[in-house]
Parts: structure tokens; sequence; C-alpha cells
């Protein structure tokens, strides 16, 4: 009899499909969350918070295995160092881990740098706490999911004027096939920091914006607005993207129509224009 696999952030974006892949895999899975909610069949579910470490030892006792993919722009930090100190009494001797490309190459050293980049620096810090920690890991870097695309693009869409940050660019991924990565990568051995995994194709944000402007039936002038400070600087450069591991399939055009194509049946919206 295998040990359960430890997933945190299994009710999330990412962690809802993961765990189908790993009970898939025939793996008995544990989800930690602050509620312990049940939400799909044949998992166990557990209480406990990663922000004060409440309950984390009592989640990771027995689990050989962990899939950290909680994360929050504020307190990986923290919410990583309860889980390996956690990892670390259980006798894990696997620990996986969901970052983000850039983590490494987004400098964030001002305040304004915190206020927008600060994911960044807080992915990078868990990293690190991860890595020395003593207790076998691997960690993926990934591009922009697309939903998260579809949640930047839809707020700045809302304003009259749509402000654009000046030369910004994204590599939207399908979280679906990130996911399917990282079933891989935990039933595989620890395996440290392993390629980056970005989506198949570079956008211009503004593009984007426009594509969805488009898709919805509105019409809407983009402003491009140039953003002051180093970590701004470093997205201009492309320290976001890893357009030499555009692995993905599933491209944001697909996505969006799929997405949308509920909305355009339920509110009658045109077809693309």
């Amino acid at each position: 009899m295998t040990s359960p696999i430890l997933v945190t952030g299994g009710t999330g974006t990412l962690g809802r499909l993961v765990v189908p892949r790993l009970l898939d895999a025939g793996r008995e899975v544990r989800v930690l969350s602050r509620h312990g909610r049940k939400e799909a069949e044949g998992v166990e579910h557990v209480t406990g918070d990663l922000a004060t470490g409440e309950g984390v030892d009592a989640a990771a006792e027995g689990a050989e295995l962990i899939v950290h993919l909680a994360g929050t722009p504020k307190g990986d930090e923290v919410k990583a160092r309860h889980l390996v100190r956690a990892a670390s009494r259980a006798g894990t001797r696997h620990l996986v881990f969901i970052s983000v490309v850039g983590a490494d190459r987004i400098p964030v050293t001002s305040a304004v740098d915190r206020a927008m980049f600060g994911y960044f620096a807080a992915k990078l810090a868990a990293e690190r706490l991860i890595a020395g920690s003593g207790v076998p890991w691997t960690t993926l870097r990934a591009t922009q999911f697309h939903d998260l695309t579809l949640l930047t693009v839809r707020g700045l869409a809302r304003l009259p004027v749509v402000p654009v940050p000046a030369g910004w660019r994204l590599q939207p991924v399908d979280a679906g096939e990130v996911a399917a990565r990282l079933a891989e990568l935990a039933l595989g051995a620890p395996a440290g920091l392993v390629p980056d995994m970005g989506g198949p194709r570079v956008y211009e944000l503004a593009d984007l914006v426009r594509g969805y402007l488009r898709a919805t039936g509105r019409r809407r002038p983009t402003v491009p607005v140039p953003l002051p400070g180093g970590a701004a600087r470093a997205y201009r450069a492309g320290a976001n993207l890893a357009p030499d591991r555009a692995v993905g399939r599933r491209t944001w055009e697909e996505f969006l129509g799929e997405r949308l194509e509920p909305a355009r049946h339920t509110h009658g919206l045109p077809v693309g224009g």
C-alpha cells in the first residue's frame, strides 16, 4: 500500500487539475486546505493553514510525497517554511513545487517593485527554502496560465480607455498541460530545478487585450503606459518569458474561444467581431 500524496492548493486552479491525474495513476491523495472541504470523490481532505502552520504537521504525517501548489501574491515564503519543516519531520522523500518563470530574473528591490512584482520575489524565496530544506525536491517554473491572463486582460478591458503597460509581453500556457507535467514529475524521482514550461507563443499584452475586446464585441482605445522600476524594466526585456521552452500546445486563441463561447450564446455576443 502506497502512502498518500499530500497536495497543498488542491482546490485551486492548478490543484483541481493535478489531483485527478494523481488519482488516475492509482495514488491516494490528501488535500490540505483551510476549510477541509470535500470537492473530489476518493480524496482525503484535511484542515490546516500554511500561513500559520496550524495542522500542517498532521497533514504531512505519512506523506512520502508532497506537491506544493498553494500560492498567493504574498506569504509564499512563510507557507514554504511551515511546509518544509513539516515535511522534514514526516520524513518526506520528495517535495514538488510550482514556481514562475522569471522568479530569478526579475529584481524586486523597491516599494514600487514589491507592489507590482512581489509574487516573483515570494516564489524565489520559497524556491530557496525548499532547495535548502534537506528534503529531496523538484521545482517547475511555468509562464502565466491562460486563466490568469484572462483575469488580467478582463480587468484592464473594464475601463473605458484601457491602460496597457508599455512593452509587456506574455506567454500564456494551459493550466491542464502544466498539471500533467507536474503529475509526471511528482511520480518520478526528485530532479531539482527542471526546464521551464512556457506556452506555445509570446504575445504583446496590447494584442491580448485587443483580441479579448474583439472576441467580446467591444471597442476600447488602448493607451501604452510606461512603468518605472527595475522589475518593470526586466519585464519589458522578457525576463518573464521562456521562448526556448515553448512546449505548451494549447494556444491563447483556442482557450479564449472555448471560454467565451458560452457567453456568446448566453448574452448574444457577436462571434469574433
